[in-house]
C-alpha cells in the first residue's frame, strides 16, 4: 500500500524526469523471461478486454538485462507473451523497440528491432528525458532504420517544445510523434478569433504526421494543466 501511494504521488509532480522515477521499480521486477512473458500476456489480455483489436506496444529492451538476459532474449520473451495473450482473441499486437535517449545504445536497439521485424516488431522508437537529450544524438540509429526500410516513431514534444519536434521530423525521419502536444506552441489566435498555424504546425498537419497523444500523462508531467484544458480538442478541430 505504501508503494502504491508513492507511485500515485509521483505521478502528479508535473515533471517528466520525476514522473519516470517509478520505472526503476517497474523494470526491477521485469528481469526474467518468465516475468516479461507474463506481463506481455496480461497486457494483451487487458487490451482485448478493453475492446482493442490492434495495438503497438512500446518497451525498452535495454532496461531488462540486469540479470543476464540478452537483448534478443528480452524481445523474444515479450513477443511470446503477446502471442499467448492474443491467442483466440480478435487482437493483433506489434512491438515497438524503444531506445533510451539518455543512454548510448540506440544503434544496438535499432538493429535489434530490425532483426525481429519478421517476428512481431513493427518499429523503432526513442524515449526518456527530452531536455538536454535531443533526438539528433541518435542519428546513426535513425539512419540505419531508414536504410532498412523500417519504421520510426519518436517521443517528442511533451517535456520539451518545438525544437524537439522539429529535429524528430526533419533530421530523424519520424513518421509519428509520441505525444507531440507542444505543437500548440506553433499555433496562435488571431484577433478575429481564428487560429493561425505556424510553419512547423502546418507541416505536421499537411504531411499528416500522427500525434500519439496521452492526455493523462501530459497532465501528470505538466505538459497540460488538466484534462479539460488539454489541447487535444483544438488539435482535432484544426485537423
Amino acid at each position: 500500500e505504501e508503494l502504491a501511494d508513492w507511485f500515485h504521488r509521483g505521478a502528479y509532480r508535473h515533471d517528466l524526469n520525476l514522473y519516470l522515477e517509478p520505472f526503476a521499480h517497474t523494470v526491477g521486477v521485469l528481469q526474467t523471461r518468465e516475468a516479461l512473458t507474463r506481463v506481455a500476456r496480461e497486457c494483451a489480455e487487458d487490451l482485448a478486454a478493453d475492446g482493442v483489436v490492434y495495438a503497438e506496444v512500446r518497451f525498452a529492451p535495454e532496461l531488462h538485462i540486469d540479470l543476464g538476459l540478452s537483448l534478443d532474449d528480452v524481445v523474444s520473451a515479450v513477443l511470446d507473451g503477446f502471442e499467448a495473450g492474443c491467442a483466440n482473441r480478435p487482437l493483433t499486437i506489434g512491438a515497438l523497440c524503444t531506445a533510451m535517449r539518455t543512454a548510448a545504445r540506440s544503434r544496438d536497439i535499432a538493429e535489434l528491432a530490425v532483426r525481429h521485424r519478421q517476428h512481431g516488431v513493427v518499429g523503432f522508437d526513442i524515449a526518456g528525458a527530452e531536455a538536454g537529450h535531443p533526438p539528433t544524438r541518435h542519428l546513426d540509429a535513425f539512419q540505419y532504420v531508414q536504410r532498412e526500410n523500417f519504421h520510426i516513431t519518436i517521443h517528442a514534444g511533451e517535456a520539451f517544445g518545438l525544437p524537439s519536434i522539429w529535429e524528430a521530423i526533419q533530421f530523424c525521419g519520424a513518421e509519428r510523434l509520441g505525444h507531440g502536444v507542444r505543437i500548440v506552441d506553433d499555433i496562435t489566435r488571431a484577433p478575429d478569433g481564428s487560429w493561425l498555424l505556424g510553419p512547423l504546425a502546418s507541416f505536421v498537419r499537411d504531411r499528416r504526421v500522427p500525434l500519439e497523444m496521452c492526455p493523462s500523462s501530459n497532465v501528470h508531467t505538466g505538459a497540460a494543466p488538466s484534462l479539460v484544458e488539454h489541447p487535444i480538442g483544438l488539435l482535432r478541430q484544426l485537423r
